[in-house]
């Protein structure tokens, strides 16, 4: 190649590095102006979360795009370190649609009938102060009709950091947990209204040893944790401890006060059939899909589920919620609804919800409880609506 052919070729690549930077400069934002990327929403309701005090969020979204995890907060207040991804939580209340699947299942089976008295296979059980197992059925039991006491009043007898601690470890019997509430009269007469009651769940607990002569938690792991494979649900009885990776759990027990660190469960209403359940929010999802789906239920016991009557106002659920056998329905604000069962302890709160159609399921945990009654509403609409933006943007995602 000559000196003039080899002074053309390089103009030529000159020109063209030139033009390709040219190209990407303006292409490209100038210097100093890349904005950070946006938070999706998902992330934004969950940092919402963390800025109106609590410590720590985690939340599963599942549609048929995909899984969506996003986190806020901290996982451990002492150490800054982040809530733990897919880590254990405990959910409450949220057993109790576990516990009710079991009996609706037993009913499926010809053992026994939601018309049954409680006094049928629990009798003399449930006497005392007015309160008559003859005249309650196992409906009414799962749907919070019985007009029964609520015995977890008299299992917290110094609400307080230094109960707390003094209380945590001291466990009941089931039976025991019967005889506090059978210290009360009842709210109401059995079917009049609707009163939540833990009394009524540790009652099915014992209504399904009596039928099968196995324990609740052996039922649930044969009946709905091994058919889902649900690895990471877990009845731990009377232990106290979560199983690692978690957050740490923190109750604020009065206005004001510094957080109390409540992971250790309280073991006087973390331990029957009312409240017990270690899982994960991916197991959670799961479970609530397929018990919409009919995964778990036959078609007669679902629909039986899913007959609901109105929850009062002044529960704290949003309105227009309804409550059928261990499992509640919530209006969406775009149209129709989900079904999903909340719960809650010292420390923590989970709120799972699934779709009727089972395309889309979230679970939301926080790890923290404040000590102020306008603080915890305001926290509990930050759930419901980040749930809420959840699923009502799932759905508009599926109808594209």
């Amino acid at each position: 190649m000559s000196i003039k052919q080899r002074r053309i070729t390089h103009r030529a690549a000159t020109g063209l590095l030139t033009l390709t930077v040219a190209l990407l400069a303006a292409l490209l934002p100038p210097t100093g102006s890349v904005a950070a990327a946006q938070p999706s929403p998902l992330q934004r309701d969950a940092d919402a979360l963390r800025d109106a005090g609590v410590t720590g969020v985690a939340v599963r979204l599942e549609t048929p795009h995909g899984v969506r995890t996003v986190r806020s907060g901290v996982g451990d207040l002492s150490t800054g370190s982040p809530v733990p991804k897919d880590g254990y939580v405990r959910i409450g209340s949220t057993t109790k649609t576990f516990v009710a699947t079991v009996l609706l299942q037993l009913v499926g089976e010809g053992r026994l009938s939601l018309s049954d008295t409680v006094d049928t296979w629990l009798p003399g059980v449930v006497r005392g102060k007015g309160n008559d197992g003859r005249r309650i059925t196992l409906r009414q039991l799962l749907q919070h009709t019985s007009g029964l006491p609520d015995y977890t009043k008299d299992v917290v007898p110094d609400l307080s950091a230094r109960g707390y601690r003094e209380h945590r470890w001291t466990t009941y019997t089931s039976e025991q947990r019967i005889a506090f509430a059978m210290n009360h009269p009842p709210a109401f007469e059995p079917g009049a209204r609707w009163e939540y009651s833990n009394t009524n769940y540790v009652l099915a607990g014992m209504v399904i040893k009596a039928v099968t002569g196995h324990s609740w938690e052996q039922e649930v792991r044969a009946r709905i944790l091994r058919p889902l494979r649900l690895t990471h649900t877990l009845a731990p009885g009377n232990w106290p401890f979560l199983p690692r990776p978690h957050a740490r759990n923190y109750q604020q027990f009065e206005p004001g006060a510094t957080m109390t660190d409540a992971t250790v469960a309280y073991l006087p209403f973390d331990g029957d059939a009312d409240g017990a359940l270690i899982s994960t929010t991916a197991d959670t999802d799961r479970f609530f899909t397929a018990l919409v789906r009919g995964e778990l239920l036959a078609p007669a016991q679902l629909a039986e589920m899913q007959r609901t009557v109105s929850v009062p106002d002044d529960h704290g659920a949003p309105a227009g919620t309804r409550d059928g056998l261990g499992l509640n329905w919530t209006p969406l604000s775009c149209g129709g609804g989900y079904w999903g069962h909340s719960g809650n302890g010292f420390g923590y709160m989970v709120w799972p919800a699934a779709t009727p159609d089972g395309r889309a399921a979230v679970t939301v945990s926080v790890h923290s409880r404040p000590g102020d009654q306008d603080t915890a509403t305001s926290q509990i609409r930050g759930i419901t609506d980040l749930v809420d933006h959840a699923l009502c943007a799932a759905r508009q995602d599926g109808s594209r």
